[in-house]
């Protein structure tokens, strides 16, 4: 049977920008003691008066805590967390679990884990899907990768972060899952966005695509869940930057090479974030619709009333 987390063990969190300072908050409401490292003044600051404490160095962190996650933006930020001099392997004691929440390839997760497996420490990914609003509520859904006993140790604290888990396997798995995922969804908004526009110029209104491909084998969530109550109002707030989809489906391609997968729609999905990321950076991904639609003239757009009803 596997050993069961301390509920006091001690958590600390690197990383708490738009999705780790929710994730990280929602540790903290659980009771656990919680110490936090970030670039983001503002950020520390919030997760102090929430009552966090704050390292100086991530070196510092990784002394006083049983459980390091890491919320980072790309694969050199977690191999530096994790390898470098001030990082996990230099300072964590023998026994440390180290929970990588990023978005990275699991070529990076497997090599991370190997050096820190030969100074005992446990490593398993976990990262995240869904948006925001799942991260304040604690609605995010995980894929694990690792071993088994590690991830039943700390599923209790990944509980208090999500509900929906899902072991996938040997570590680097759940990475690889993660760009698998996101890799579709890249796909299918760009699909979307290219028909509604077709389907725009041609004459036909958006709502009647959308109510048509509902009873069709195209149905799909974006189409008519996520976006007629947010792109298709013309809101592209962040829930998912362009610059990190682009980053996601550079890691998805590259992965697809690494493995002898030859690609032609990942490329030119990638080639499309490519011009979005461009224009609209820090936006929504789905900024893709305005950038499709745009450039043929016209507006992907649901009127309030018709997307309500």
């Amino acid at each position: 049977m596997a050993a069961t987390l301390s509920p006091t063990a001690r958590i600390g969190f690197i990383g708490i920008g738009t999705m780790g300072l929710p994730m990280a908050l929602n540790v903290l409401r659980a009771g656990y003691p919680l110490t936090v490292f970030d670039l983001s003044e503002a950020a520390l600051a919030e997760a102090q008066t929430a009552g966090a404490k704050r390292a100086a160095t991530i070196a510092e962190l990784v002394r006083q805590s049983d459980v390091v996650i890491t919320m980072l933006p790309d694969a050199p930020d977690v191999e530096a967390t994790a390898l470098g001099p001030d990082g996990i392997e230099a300072n964590a004691p023998s026994g440390l679990i180290y929970v990588d929440m990023s978005t990275i390839d699991p070529v990076t997760s497997r090599r991370v884990g190997a050096r820190l497996a030969a100074r005992g420490i446990r490593m398993i990914d976990s990262p995240v899907a869904r948006g925001v609003e799942n991260a304040r509520a604690g609605t995010l859904a995980l894929m694990i990768g690792g071993d088994l006993a590690v991830f039943q140790e700390v599923e209790p604290l990944l509980r208090r972060m999500a509900d929906t888990i899902t072991h996938c396997g040997e570590l680097g798995n759940g990475t690889a899952m993660k760009l698998v995922n996101n890799f579709l969804s890249a796909g299918i908004v760009s699909a979307i966005a290219e028909a509604m526009t077709i389907g725009l110029k041609a004459g036909l209104p958006l709502d009647l695509m959308v109510k048509i491909s509902g009873g069709t084998g195209t149905n799909n969530a974006w189409l008519h869940k996520l976006m007629p109550g947010k792109a298709f109002l013309g809101d592209f707030s962040p829930g998912f930057m362009s610059r990190l989809a682009r980053k996601d489906q550079r890691l998805a391609t590259k992965l697809a090479e690494q493995i002898g997968v030859p690609l032609t729609l990942g490329t030119a999905v990638l080639a499309l974030l490519d011009e979005t990321t461009e224009q609209f950076p820090r936006d929504d991904f789905t900024s893709i619709l305005r950038l499709v639609s745009e450039r043929a003239g016209v507006e992907i757009r649901l009127s309030e009333q018709t997307a309500a009803a």
